[in-house]
């Protein structure tokens, strides 16, 4: 008597794959550092930081957070060789935390990044309008610049990852070129002929804004963490990972930290606040027309614009290839795990991405809401706070998972660096919650002060939720949460799928691959 195959699965967990080996140690970087918008930061977030709080330690701010985070990124990269995932903390807190903490954080992570990406479109027509007015009389709406924006981004994550990388290092080269001509410009033209150190005193640190400036100064790095997303498309990602992420978290916290630093010299320690408050993001600007002239001002308003193009493309790619990987395990919708044959991009995920930013654009535009404050800053001051929160809970997610695979990893790398990074993060997310109205720049009774965090523990409480849900009715899809491209080895009929239920965990990389599908 004939026996029958076995009928095939439903789903085939990996239905096309990133494009491998396309991005080098520079190209990650150039990714990494766009995102963390470097010009954008230091004409916007300095000045913040030094009106809101009145403090003159955002300096030494810059310094003792580029340390905390070069301290997270030990772990964080030791456990990148361990987990190579394009979904970067959602795998992290997937195989650390537990399946169900995964998807909490994915859904968290959804928001966060979409909250960046798409809040750059309503700072975009302020950046350009000027300039569109002074070359060539034009005043066209905001909604009308940013639709082009859009359109570019949105063409631009259809395409090869590597032409993305080419443009940003153009973008970013220029960007980091401008920001060193302006420090410079304002070292060589001391207030009362002087340079002063003021700022970089680390007891300018300690006062009631304290908390705001450090989380500021956090926020302003967000980018930093997104080497690991590309890690499936890198050459040598062993290599390449962690490079990047060491290179782009030195880079940032030495341009942040100069050039707020030399702010302070060319306008005076004692008048800084002062005039923060005053001109807010024209401070950089107006250093450079006077030290310079009207020309470098002109550049430097040029790549300021630039660099919000450069972190729209940026974010839209870190966005995507998170809806990717949670496509591609079937955790969420499952097209969203489909790549361009001719490209190698996620195309169906850009597509979503896409149709959101482009959602959100006319929505504004048909309101009349205001893109600069509620958009832009309110929005991306809130999706910094989600990534915020979820590299506190990577931070835990590490540590555990170290301690339950201590592997070939050294003290320092499995035990030492990141309990202390967990700490540390800990302070940091305890500090932002309790200044979020100085965040937000709203007073302490406005609703987004309990709204924003609320809206993130309700994502997390919804996605722990679901994976508790696919846990139960979909196993199969369960056991791939956090797997990445590993996720193929759950191709198994669902009698062969241990229950998550049962059994005991193993501790060591060496698992078998069944043990490896539901610890």
């Amino acid at each position: 008597m004939a026996t029958s195959a076995p009928a095939p699965p439903v789903f085939s967990p990996v239905t096309d794959t990133l494009a491998a080996n396309r991005l080098g140690v520079p190209q990650v970087v150039f990714f990494v550092m766009s995102a963390a918008t470097p010009l954008t930061v230091i004409a916007g977030v300095v000045t913040t930081a030094y009106g809101a709080t009145g403090l003159l330690g955002l300096p030494a701010a810059f310094v003792a957070v580029g340390l905390l985070l070069a301290l997270f990124s030990v772990s964080y990269v030791a456990m990148a060789r361990k987990v190579g995932n394009c979904g970067a903390f959602y795998s992290y807190l997937a195989r650390g935390l537990g399946r169900p903490a995964g998807v909490a954080g994915a859904w968290v992570a959804l928001i966060a990044y979409n909250s960046l990406q798409i809040g750059l479109y309503g700072a975009i027509g302020a950046a350009a309008s000027p300039l569109l007015e002074q070359w060539f009389g034009l005043t066209p709406p905001w909604w009308a610049i940013a639709l082009l924006a859009w359109a570019l981004t949105a063409m631009l994550g259809l395409l090869r990852v590597d032409v993305n990388g080419r443009l940003l290092a153009v973008l970013l080269l220029a960007e980091v070129a401008v920001i060193v001509v302006f420090s410079t410009a304002d070292l060589l033209h001391p207030a009362g002929g002087t340079v002063s150190f003021t700022a970089l005193s680390p007891g300018n640190l300690f006062g009631p804004g304290v908390g705001a400036l450090l989380v500021l100064a956090v926020l302003g790095s967000v980018g930093f963490e997104s080497a690991v997303v590309f890690s499936e498309e890198s050459k040598n990602p062993q290599r390449t990972v962690p490079m990047a992420t060491y290179l782009s978290v030195g880079l940032i916290a030495a341009l942040y930290t100069v050039a707020s630093w030399a702010m302070t010299v060319a306008v005076g320690p004692s008048r800084i606040v002062e005039v923060a408050r005053e001109q807010g993001t024209e401070v950089i600007f107006t250093l450079a027309g006077t030290h310079l002239g009207a020309t470098a001002a002109t550049i430097g308003h040029t790549l300021f614009t630039t660099s919000i193009v450069a972190a729209m493309i940026a974010f839209h790619n870190t966005t995507s290839r998170y809806m990717y990987a949670l496509g591609r395990e079937g955790v969420l919708f499952r097209h969203w795990g489909r790549t361009s044959a001719a490209t190698g991009s996620p195309h169906v995920a850009s597509l979503t991405q896409s149709t959101l930013g482009l959602a959100v654009i006319l929505a504004y535009a048909l309101a009349g809401w205001d893109p600069l404050i509620t958009l832009f800053y309110r929005g991306g001051t809130s999706g910094g706070l989600g990534v915020l929160l979820l590299i506190a809970a990577t931070s835990i997610a590490v540590v555990v998972y170290f301690a339950r695979n201590p592997s070939t990893e050294t003290l320092w790398r499995r035990r030492i660096a990141p309990v202390t990074a967990m700490l540390a993060l800990g302070v940091v997310v305890i500090l932002a919650l309790d200044n979020v109205d100085v965040l937000l720049g709203v007073q302490a009774d406005h609703a987004l002060v309990w709204a924003v965090p609320t809206a993130f523990a309700v994502a997390a409480g919804l996605g722990f939720g679901w994976g508790l849900i696919l846990r139960t009715l979909q196993p199969q899809v369960y056991a791939r949460i956090g797997l990445g491209a590993k996720a193929a080895l759950a191709s198994m009929p669902a009698a062969a799928v241990p229950n998550p239920r049962h059994g005991t965990t193993t501790g060591g990389d060496a698992a078998t691959p069944a043990e490896e599908l539901w610890r």
